[in-house]
């Protein structure tokens, strides 16, 4: 694809441009849709004796994110390469993290090359040669007078309707006439009025506004003294949860018409949201989250110990179980404590060679045959690999992960100075890990913790660093047995069904979903919310779209706490 900017002149223009829009805050299309109808059994009302209420945000938009709402305003077949600096995971969550994020300096480049390689093919022109379609025949809704002139009612019609999506609400007249003047000159300058355009697209894109993703408050009528997010505001945290990207043109006139000021206007656009194909990407994005796939991104294993397990192996991995996922929990509408018993799954001719099992090109659907192994989330590559060593499992990374990821347990760190000879270079007769952490059990200042990791970590000892699977380790038949808090077991499926039973399963859910969704963690005073939303989750089958519906409809959703002005000021100093 020939890009539209074929010059240094023309190259300094557009990041002058971009500069320009920035500002100084950041220095210190969708299309239509067929919609279902049909809606699952709604989760009661939250109770008027229970309040809670979020905190305002100001997050930094996730690599993501950003990557998804440009591919819903311009098209899919853009291509952008964008690497965002990694953020902090707090509480077991990057989303979390997020509120504390800014673009440092050095990153801000990062962003600019990614709005110029958007912004280039937004005004594309295609290639005939490569049979590449014109985008600005497809993306801009009017032709100027001249292509070599500046066109100020055709440059408004695209940048208003534009401006609109990536802004997340209407631009001001003051704003769109600014963005207006700077394409005007910048197409004079370079000859070219879809360059033009192409600067101000630039611009928009590493815009604060754009790449900070900041709720704005005002008095709620019903709650004298109290406030609540606006109706915009309110359509980006609706989006950015639901279906981890800006909200599109059905959401934002919903907020224009005061259709979300209201319990039945926020309910109807609730429930097209979760019947839309974007519900995948929310669900995906939020389990990708929660199960800390980010780690992916450096994850490796060592050639010489599995030499099949490579990095594509890994990437689908990690696509299997979240296609697994989406599919039991939407698809589906299966119970979420089921994803630990379940023997349904995908599979891809990478992943067949470390299953041991035929696949087909591409990804198919698979079921392990009742008596295999593999049983559920736990048994699967991504879990099993990730909480690994790159040459060797670990039952205390796998027991930690299981705890602290899926039941909200936090295993404390390990004290300084401990001795691991005992596992690094084990005696002769520690020929087996069940061995080898037994060393932990014995050393009191090892023990507590690993008395509440390993007996759990040592049931997948049936699957090596990879996750591949075996019986034996150096001739010596695996004990796969053990005990989850109370509950007995002797082998992957009797672990696999005490997790899938263990009561704190579901509310670790309900509390990681509603952390996601409002950006702020679970606290003392969010209490008998989260209670009540894990007691309805229950009582409505662990159906996982119903509790997304649940939480974006609770007054938490949108009843805010403005942040202190001194935390306003520290929060604007920091980005």
């Amino acid at each position: 694809m020939k890009p539209v900017f074929r010059s240094a002149q023309l190259f300094r223009t557009a990041a002058s441009a971009a500069c320009l829009l920035l500002g100084a805050v950041l220095a210190s299309c969708s299309g239509a849709e067929p919609v279902a109808e049909p809606k699952g059994a709604e989760l009661a009302a939250v109770p008027a004796g229970i309040e809670a209420s979020s905190p305002a945000q100001r997050r930094l938009i996730t690599e993501q994110q950003y990557l998804n709402t440009v591919a819903n305003i311009f098209g899919k077949d853009i291509e952008v390469i964008a690497q965002f600096a990694p953020m902090q995971r707090t509480d077991g969550l990057l989303a979390l993290g997020a509120s504390k994020a800014g673009v440092p300096s050095g990153e801000l480049q990062k962003f600019q090359r990614a709005a110029r390689q958007v912004a280039a093919q937004v005004v594309d022109n295609g290639n005939l040669e490569l049979r590449l379609a014109s985008h600005r025949d497809a993306l801009m809704p009017c032709k100027p007078a001249a292509a070599d002139k500046a066109d100020a009612a055709c440059a408004a019609m695209f940048l208003r309707s534009t401006g609109r999506l990536l802004y997340r609400r209407p631009l001001s007249d003051a704003r769109l006439a600014q963005m207006v003047d700077q394409a005007g000159k910048s197409a004079v300058q370079l000859g070219d009025f879809y360059a033009g355009i192409a600067t101000v697209i630039e611009g928009m894109l590493i815009s604060p506004e754009v790449l900070f993703i900041e709720d704005r408050t005002e008095p709620d009528p019903e709650h004298p003294g109290r406030r609540r997010l606006d109706a915009y505001s309110y359509a980006s945290r609706l989006s950015f949860f639901l279906w981890n990207a800006a909200p599109d043109d059905r959401v934002l006139k919903a907020a224009e018409s005061g259709e979300l000021d209201t319990a039945k206007g926020r309910a109807r656009v609730v429930d097209m949201m979760i019947a839309s194909p974007r519900l995948e990407g929310g669900v995906r994005g939020f389990f990708d989250d929660m199960l800390g796939f980010d780690s992916f991104a450096n994850l490796a294993k060592d050639p010489s110990a599995y030499p099949s397990e490579t990095g594509a192996t890994l990437a689908d991995a990690r696509e299997q179980t979240l296609r697994t996922i989406y599919d039991h929990l939407v698809t589906k509408k299966l119970d979420y404590r089921d994803l630990f018993t379940t023997r349904t799954t995908f599979m891809s001719p990478t992943l067949g060679t470390i299953y041991r099992v035929p696949a087909k090109p591409g990804w198919t659907e698979y079921q392990f045959p009742e008596g295999s192994p593999r049983v559920g989330l736990l048994t699967q590559v991504s879990f099993l690999a990730q909480h690994a060593h790159p040459a060797r499992s670990s039952p205390t990374r796998r027991g930690k992960a299981l705890r602290e990821l899926l039941l909200c347990q936090p295993v404390p760190l390990p004290p300084p100075n401990v001795d691991f000879s005992a596992l690094e270079n084990p005696k002769a007769e520690h020929r087996t890990q069940r061995d080898r952490v037994n060393f932990h059990l014995q050393n009191p200042v090892c023990a507590g913790c690993h008395k509440i990791t390993d007996p759990i970590g040592l049931a997948l000892e049936n699957f090596d660093g990879a996750g591949i699977y075996r019986r034996s380790e150096r001739g010596v038949d695996i004990d796969a047995s053990g005990a989850l808090d109370g509950k007995g077991f002797t082998d992957i499926a009797g672990l696999s069904l005490a997790v899938r039973n263990h009561p704190s399963l579901p509310g670790c859910l309900v509390r990681r979903v509603y952390s996601y969704g409002t950006g702020a963690a679970v606290d003392a005073r969010d209490k008998p919310l989260v209670d009540f939303l894990t007691a309805e989750f229950g009582r409505h089958g662990y159906r996982f779209p119903d509790l997304m519906r649940a939480i974006v409809l609770s007054p938490v959703f949108y009843d805010v706490t403005p942040p202190a002005p001194a935390e306003q000021k520290s929060a604007a100093a920091s980005n």
